[in-house]
């Protein structure tokens, strides 16, 4: 006889929990980089800084935390200066590389 998990049954998944340092960070975003997605990108922040600290973020980088949730909400599309804020608020940094060609 098979148990059948019904999909409200199942814990809901959530990236922060998983972020537990700047290594773990800089690969999920690298990782989410690469995909090229901006709104996956914002999300992505979304789930460092909740890692993180919502508050302490917003207050190094500068901004609201309100505001800090809106642009890295599902709804949200945070200026390149935010995403940079935000990242250096993280102790990361964007580098740039030449891309693979196929």
């Amino acid at each position: 006889m098979s148990s059948k998990v019904k999909v409200a049954e199942l814990a809901v998944f959530d990236a922060a929990n998983y972020l537990q340092d700047e290594q773990a960070c800089a690969q999920y975003l690298s990782a989410v980089l690469e995909d090229g997605d901006p709104a996956l990108l914002a999300a992505a922040l979304g789930d460092v800084a909740k890692a993180r600290g919502m508050t302490q973020v917003a207050r190094d980088s500068g901004l609201t935390r309100e505001g800090l949730y809106k642009a890295l909400s599902s709804q949200g599309n945070p200026s390149f200066a935010t995403v940079l804020k935000v990242l250096h608020a993280l102790g990361l940094q964007v580098s740039v590389q030449p891309a693979a060609r196929a």
